[in-house]
């Protein structure tokens, strides 16, 4: 499907399946054990493998004798199903675990990453790329001291290595200035919410003369009154035709854009609950990241909100993509004009830590100062944490993985939209999440705020470690029970790429979507987003990325560009 092709009716999709963290055991093979003809395949498989990962086409002739999938684009899950079947044939080589690494890396399997990368080093001990690539993926999960550790191995082996220099500068840079903060922020009584209002009362951020771009309305009547302002559909329109032609708002209708939608989500409870009376819809999008240009064709496909038709942004509006204040900006607006047919929930992004290595951080300061960011970290802090929508007719019939839908009390099909997963334990209640305490509070590592933004899907039953090494995996098991115990029908997510845009899981119960095509200009993925109906159905919509102007991902990240050897 592309663009507005659509189908209600799918099997369950195998898109982004993960690969299992598990690689052959070394503890009792030696190179004996390796013969001529399983090292020689290995290389066949690592070229196949190079190439999957690099974008480059390749045909197998239909003779073969011994048949593979041909891949073309940049495959990196494809890239890592060759290396792991090259590590079955030579697991004593330690570029296929480090060159499976990286693929991971670029699937954001960091967790599965660093267990690669450090079965490369116990390989090849003085193995200078194995450990660059653990550091970036202790960097990317917010370990930068652990990352500090690996970069001085790095400069140990090799110590003219400028990338690894340049990156442990700015690792160390980020820990002074994340301790500094922590002890800023550990003092301060007044938020940034209540700062910046207190600027605006004082007319301390006042439209400045030379402003030539879209204006809010105002609702004051006296001219020697202090502005208030309203938002319009048309602002919206010219914000963003403004900023399509690369220009930035006025810092005090950023400012009023927050704090608008601040005030919105501020009443809303940790779970959202939004009924689909007969007639409405609700289209649920997935990661946009920053991604403004692909973000204007999504909604021109989806339309835009009004008395029949509800949209829910499912977190991680922010970072990767350099477009991130206008995403956001856009969203939040929208969420002020249409507070009960535009909904947001908290993506694992939407936090502090994760602001200042992806890009956020630097942006935002970039296009309207240090202020502004802090107001974007308070109010993120607000956001919702889930979503409950609930369609009021009766179901159709349809069914879910070939069985009968699971039901709320009330006979009615229900879903439970959230950015990452499940917990990892059983027996928590939607009134447990929507009890959950959010204002002002990071996600941290562990609790029942971290797993919803962070967990991840698993093919295997039970639970497992996180291949991205935050949170956990839970299995189809563990969503068939959770979902019967709170009579849900299924869940959607967010949090990870599909090659396809989205995933049917979990016999039917886990679906992902993910809403950013071509993820960092890169993957070469479709976006998509679901569309739910007030009886429960839902139809799928695919759709490709759109040309953008000249600017790389992550251009604001300050020195902390991640970038690989």
């Amino acid at each position: 499907m592309s663009d507005s092709a659509s189908t209600g009716s799918l099997s369950p999709s195998t898109e982004g399946t993960s690969l299992s963290p598990g690689s052959p055991a070394l503890e009792n093979l030696s190179l004996k054990d390796v013969t001529e003809e399983d090292k020689a395949a290995a290389v066949e498989l690592k070229g196949k493998a190079n190439k999957a990962f690099g974008g480059i086409y390749e045909v197998t002739p239909h003779n073969a004798s011994h048949d593979h999938t041909s891949y073309t684009g940049h495959d990196f899950l494809g890239a890592a199903k060759l290396y792991t079947e090259a590590i079955e044939r030579n697991p004593t080589d330690a570029t296929l675990f480090c060159n499976r690494a990286y693929a991971r890396m670029k699937l954001e399997e960091n967790g599965y990453a660093i267990a690669d990368t450090t079965t490369a080093i116990s390989l090849d001990p003085n193995y200078v790329k194995a450990y660059y690539r653990r550091a970036l993926c202790q960097l990317s999960i917010l370990k930068p001291q652990l990352a500090v550790a690996d970069f001085k191995m790095v400069l140990k082996l090799d110590p003219n290595n400028t990338l690894a220099k340049g990156q442990l500068t700015a690792t160390q840079k980020l820990i002074r200035k994340m301790q500094f903060e922590a002890a800023i922020d550990a003092g301060q009584e007044k938020s940034f919410v209540e700062k910046c209002r207190e600027a605006i009362a004082d007319g301390a951020c006042e439209v400045d003369k030379a402003y030539t771009g879209p204006r809010l309305d105002t609702v004051t009547s006296d001219s020697s009154a202090r502005p208030q302002y309203k938002i319009t559909q048309e602002f919206i329109d010219a914000m963003i035709s403004y900023f399509k032609d690369g220009k930035t708002i006025a810092k005090r209708f950023a400012w009023e854009i927050i704090l608008g939608c601040h005030e919105m989500i501020s009443k809303e409870a940790s779970l959202v609950e939004v009924e689909l009376p007969e007639g409405v819809t609700c289209d649920v999008i997935g990661d946009t990241h920053g991604q403004f240009y692909d973000l204007l064709h999504l909604l021109s496909l989806t339309g835009p909100p009004s008395k029949s038709h509800c949209t829910l942004f499912n977190g991680d509006f922010v970072d990767r993509g350099s477009w991130s204040v206008e995403v956001c900006l856009t969203l939040f607006a929208y969420k002020w004009l249409y507070p009960d047919r535009v909904f947001l929930n908290r993506g694992n992004h939407e936090t502090k830590d994760m602001n200042k290595v992806y890009g956020f951080e630097g942006e935002v300061k970039h296009k309207h100062g240090e202020a502004t960011y802090g107001l974007f970290s308070d109010v993120f802090t607000a956001l919702p944490l889930a979503t409950l929508v609930c369609p009021t007719l009766p179901p159709s019939g349809s069914k879910i993985g070939g069985k009968p839908p699971i039901l709320s009390p009330e006979g009615r099909k229900r879903f439970f939209i959230v950015h990452g997963g499940l917990f990892s334990k059983d027996g928590v209640t939607l009134d447990d999440i929507k009890k959950i305490d959010r204002f002002g509070k990071q996600p941290g590592n562990e609790g029942l705020m971290c797993e919803l933004l962070w967990t991840d899907p698993q093919e295997a039953n039970g639970r497992g470690p996180s291949k991205r090494g935050v949170g956990i995996g839970f299995g189809p098991d563990v969503t068939k029970r959770w979902c019967e115990l709170n009579g849900v029908t299924g869940i959607l997510r967010s949090h990870e790429v599909r090659q396809g845009g989205y995933a049917i899981e979990h016999d039917g119960l886990c679906t992902t979507v993910f809403s950013a095509p071509n993820y960092c200009d890169s993957v070469g993925n479709k976006g998509a987003y679901v569309r739910i109906d007030a009886a429960g159905d839902q139809e799928y919509f695919t759709f490709d990325a759109r040309p953008h102007p000249p600017m790389r991902p992550m251009a604001y990240a300050s020195g902390l560009g991640l970038g690989l050897m």
